[in-house]
This record gives C-alpha cells, sequence and structure tokens, in this order.
C-alpha cells in the first residue's frame, strides 16, 4: 500500500475527516510526532517510501528531498513554499501544491484582532488586573488612521476590506500589483516609501524578500512615522529583532504582533518578552474554517495528481 506522510501539527495531533479521502482511496496515512514540528532527522526517517506528502511549514531541505526515493507530490496546507528547497524538488521531479487562499480570513482577522488588541493595549490591561493592581494605558482609535499594507495578495486584500470596516484608510505596496483589484473607499496603490512614512499602522502580508534580507530594517524603521504600530503574521525573516528592539525601546514603534518566528517554538526572546509586544504561536491560519479549507484543497490536489 502506497504511504502518504503528513506532519502539520494541527493534523497529527487532532486529524481531519479530510484525510479520510486518502484512506478510501486505497492510500496508508502516516504521521510525524503529534502535534509537533518535524525536524530535518525525523522527516529523514518517516519520509522515505513515500508517494505522497501533506506538509506544514517544516523546513523541506534538498537532503530530505533527495532521501524521499518514490516521492511524487508535495502537497502545503498553506500559500508559503519558502520551506521548501524547490530547486531539489524540480531535479527529483515532485510536484508541489498549495492550498491558494485557504487560511487568507483566519490570518487576516487575527492581523486586526493584534491590531486592536496593540492599540487599546488589551494584554496589559488584562495581565495588571488578574493580578489586582489597576493600570491603564490610554490607546488610539483607528477610525481615521492608516493602515499600510505590505503584499497585497489574498490575505492583504481580507486586510484592507476589514480595515476600510473600520473607518481607516488603506496604503497598499506590491511589486506585483494587480491593478484590476480595488476597493471602494480609502483603498489605494503606492510606493513602499510613502507606505513607510504615511502609515499608523503597518501589516506584513509578503514572502521574504529573494535575498533573505529583512525588509523592516533600521532604516525602514527610521522612515516611518514615530509611534507606529506594526503587525507581522507572515514570515519571521522579514524583521530585524535588534533593530526592532532598539525601535521599541525609543519609542518609534509603539507596539508590535508577532505570529511567526525563526523557531517554533521559538524558546526565550528579548522580542518576545518586550512589554509591547504581543506574541501568538502561529495561530494566523489555526482555526476551524481555516484548517477545513486547506486541507481540502491539498488532499483534493494531491488525489488529482496521484491520479
Amino acid at each position: 500500500m502506497s504511504r502518504i506522510l503528513v506532519t502539520p501539527r494541527s493534523l497529527t495531533k487532532g486529524g481531519h475527516p479530510a484525510l479520510e479521502r486518502l484512506k478510501e482511496a486505497g492510500y496508508q496515512v502516516v504521521f510525524s510526532t503529534p502535534g509537533a514540528q518535524p525536524d530535518e532527522a525525523e522527516l529523514l526517517r518517516v519520509l522515505p517510501g513515500c508517494i505522497g506528502y501533506l506538509a506544514g511549514v517544516e523546513k523541506i531541505s534538498a537532503r530530505v528531498i533527495e532521501a524521499a526515493a518514490g516521492l511524487k507530490v508535495i502537497a502545503r496546507n498553506g500559500v508559503g513554499v519558502d520551506n521548501i528547497d524547490l530547486e531539489a524538488a524540480k531535479r527529483a521531479g515532485i510536484a508541489i501544491i498549495r492550498a491558494e487562499g485557504a487560511n487568507a480570513r483566519g490570518v487576516a482577522e487575527l492581523a486586526i484582532a493584534l491590531m486592536l488588541a496593540l492599540t487599546r493595549a488589551i494584554p496589559f490591561s488584562d495581565a495588571h488586573l488578574k493580578r489586582t493592581d489597576w493600570q491603564r494605558r490610554c490607546g488610539i482609535e483607528l477610525y481615521g488612521r492608516t493602515l499600510g499594507i505590505v503584499g497585497c495578495g489574498s490575505i492583504g486584500r481580507q486586510v484592507a476590506s476589514l480595515a476600510l470596516g473600520l473607518g481607516m484608510s488603506v496604503l497598499a505596496f506590491d511589486p506585483y500589483s494587480d491593478l484590476s483589484f480595488s476597493l471602494a473607499g480609502g483603498f489605494r496603490y503606492v510606493g513602499l516609501t510613502e507606505l513607510l512614512a504615511g502609515s499608523d499602522v503597518i501589516s506584513l502580508h509578503c514572502p521574504p524578500s529573494p535575498d533573505g534580507n529583512p525588509v523592516v530594517t533600521r532604516q525602514a524603521l527610521a522612515a516611518m512615522k514615530k509611534g507606529v504600530y506594526l503587525i507581522n503574521t507572515a514570515r519571521a525573516n522579514l524583521l530585524d529583532e535588534n533593530d526592532l528592539l532598539e525601535a521599541l525601546e525609543s519609542g518609534q514603534v509603539a507596539g508590535l504582533g508577532l505570529d511567526v518566528f525563526a523557531a517554533e517554538p521559538p524558546g526565550r526572546s528579548r522580542l518576545i518578552e518586550h512589554e509591547r509586544v504581543i506574541a501568538t504561536p502561529h495561530i494566523g491560519g489555526f482555526t476551524h474554517e481555516s484548517i477545513g479549507r486547506a486541507v481540502d484543497l491539498a488532499v483534493g490536489g494531491m488525489l488529482d495528481y496521484l491520479r
């Protein structure tokens, strides 16, 4: 019986009805360690001999791909594929399938939630009040403010729509702008320089830069408004951690929302533990609806390819 490996943490821990379609099609479904992101050593142990691979955000190196004799297809239960060595996959003739747009709504709503939580200091207030310590931080209202969106794909567009509903204006930057896309109200495409200078809140929804360098560096931070709020639900390497710590300490950045990390779980971190940072454990697409859409698309795409 041909095997299909499943590694996304939400699926190895809790399963999903869509996986039954793989079994009904005659495949044996095998899992990595439940609830844990597999490392290279585990993938080298469990992937060889599999014909299909339903993958999460774990790094899939050339070494792993070269060891996976017989592997025909990798299906992501998300849209990002920067964790996969695509050149190695191409050399091996392995197809890559993405669940386009499946988690867009979940990530977009989390970005808005982080923005509201930061601008009203909700975790700070909750933590102090639970210690019977009456502390208040004066927040800001988002109505009439400007949101800058870096990366206006399926997620960025939904963030833009939600922000407009809050009465915000939206500046969007995307090097591959789809100029046919527009929203009624205060939405427009601008260059990155104008976005950095004109936004009260900036939310990142772009892939890493081709050279691997951060997008948010000391220079970019200096070009922003003093007291800007930043949200990153995209990729950890979009940010320079040391530059951000300096900006938080100086007040250049009033607050930072993070849902992605270089290592997951990340361990101790000065940035995560900063009092003006809200960090969540990569939950952008971790909703019942997003998981359902992603798994359905990944399983369907994998079965179509294998047939």
